[in-house]
């Protein structure tokens, strides 16, 4: 069912939008990446984009929340089956986020999204998304060390993915990388 004073078609568009944009921002951030760019790949008018999304912030910020609910559905769908322990939990929610960054876009876009975190509507999307993520890894791991846990190392993960570590043959690059 179409949002009140919408059509199913723009809710169509406004979905093929968000994908695109995540892609086009993934690439060359907020501030780097035009709003015409992201309609030239959906195939329609910048006017039109911004009849969808009243600006670029906002359109940034559909970005972030749909990058955060496919996050949450990916640990959920794979990181909570049946009775683990919490080094088990952990390993199945790491392994999860190391599906979901493989192809690098999300990651990407993460990494751009808390660098233009200094535009508020983007700043309020992300500091929702980190809020989304961390009940999601409560639910799953169980305490706030273990959430802490995850972000901590989630983070080194993003770092070793994003250089390429698993690559490098170096003394440094092989302890960050933990092999």
């Amino acid at each position: 069912m179409p949002a009140p004073g919408t059509s199913a078609k723009s809710d169509e568009r406004r979905r093929a939008v968000v994908v695109a944009a995540v892609e086009a921002f993934s690439h060359k951030g907020f501030y780097g990446t035009t709003t015409h760019e992201i309609a030239e790949r959906v195939g329609i008018s910048q006017p039109y984009l911004y009849r969808l999304y009243p600006n670029k912030q906002a359109l940034f910020a559909a970005a972030v929340d749909h990058v955060s609910v496919v996050m949450t559905q990916t640990l959920t769908d794979h990181a909570a089956s049946g009775e683990r322990t919490a080094e088990e939990a952990m390993a199945a929610a790491r392994d999860a986020y190391a599906a979901l960054v493989a192809d690098r876009t999300v990651l990407r876009f993460l990494m751009h999204a808390n660098c233009a975190a200094g535009e508020p509507l983007v700043a309020q999307a992300v500091r929702e998304c980190y809020a989304k993520q961390v009940a999601t890894v409560r639910e799953l791991l169980g305490d706030d060390d273990a959430v802490r846990q995850w972000f901590g190392t989630g983070m080194l993960d993003n770092v070793v993915a994003v250089l390429g570590l698993a690559d490098v043959d170096e003394s440094w690059a092989r302890v960050l990388a933990a092999r």
